[in-house]
């Protein structure tokens, strides 16, 4: 008869971290919020001062936090049953992130299948179309608001198809070297995922210049160039920032690829990280096609 081996289970002291990060958090949000306001009345007020201070918190928290865990983690105070706490953890935040963007998704889908076909008269609706929109137009994208400002549409050629690719060969590439770090292939490993975090950075750099394009004077496409701008800068504005924490992510476990962190049996975070990437991937796709091309 065998003895049930039982594994410990470490607990770590109290921390200040969540609270940090909840304020982070908090102040993101209400500095965003008056930040957009500032931007539609053209007035200066504290809301960029406020997002800048709660990104500095939530970078500030990441840092201490993560190092914490990093330290914890090499000095092998983690079992198999940690491993699996921090599994069900990241699932449960990649599901967090998936209802986040639905919503946006959901407003945009809202927006195009209900709310611009009934301003346009459908479903006997001509009456109320006409009285809150005269000679309104029933198509997407919305170039014209009820002001009479006129915007351009984003194409999907051009940087959008650019930055696709980007992204498709970069989840390939992340696949490539979380497959060498399970073989141990250390030379590999170090190969694939730096050109994952280049592809990831030229990425950005390329929505900057579509972002740089579309305020240009010859687009005019504006945050404020009513719902399809909202819709636009906010479904790629939310996916720019979760591609720039993957960036970071990426970057990160590279580091500590270079320190001699991780075994092909011990490396969960790295795995996190390779889960958030392939997930900002699928992310792009559906926004390219719902976004850009349909």
């Amino acid at each position: 008869m065998t003895t049930k081996k039982y594994e410990t289970y470490y607990v770590p002291a109290q921390s200040h971290w969540p609270i940090v990060g909840a304020v982070a958090l908090f102040l993101i949000a209400v500095g965003a919020a008056n930040y957009v306001t500032d931007i539609k009345n053209s007035t200066s007020g504290f809301g960029g001062y406020v997002l800048i201070a709660g990104i500095a918190m939530v970078i500030y928290m990441m840092f201490g936090w993560f190092n914490n865990v990093i330290n914890e983690s090499m000095a092998g105070k983690y079992s198999h049953q940690m491993d699996n706490s921090f599994k069900q953890g990241m699932s449960w935040f990649i599901f967090s992130e998936v209802m986040f963007f639905a919503a946006f998704f959901g407003a945009l889908l809202y927006a195009r299948t209900l709310s611009v076909p009934w301003l346009g008269g459908a479903d006997n609706n001509a009456m109320t179309g006409a009285v809150l929109w005269p000679e309104f137009t029933a198509q997407w994208p919305l170039i014209k608001t009820p002001d009479g400002t006129e915007t351009t549409g984003m194409g999907w050629y051009g940087l959008p198809l650019i930055n696709t690719i980007l992204l498709l060969t970069s989840s390939v590439t992340a696949h490539l070297a979380h497959v060498a770090l399970e073989q141990d292939k250390r030379p590999q490993l170090k190969f694939w995922l730096s050109i994952t975090c280049v592809l990831g950075l030229v990425f950005l750099y390329c929505q900057g210049l579509e972002y740089a394009h579309g305020y240009a004077d010859e687009m005019k496409l504006y945050l404020t160039s009513g719902i399809y701008g909202n819709t636009f800068y906010m479904l790629t504005g939310f996916h720019g920032m979760h591609v720039t924490l993957g960036t970071i992510m990426l970057i990160v476990m590279l580091i500590r690829v270079f320190k001699g962190h991780f075994t092909p049996k011990n490396h969960f975070a790295f795995q996190a990280a390779s889960w958030y990437w392939h997930f900002v991937d699928v992310v792009w796709v559906l926004l390219f096609v719902f976004v850009y091309i349909i």
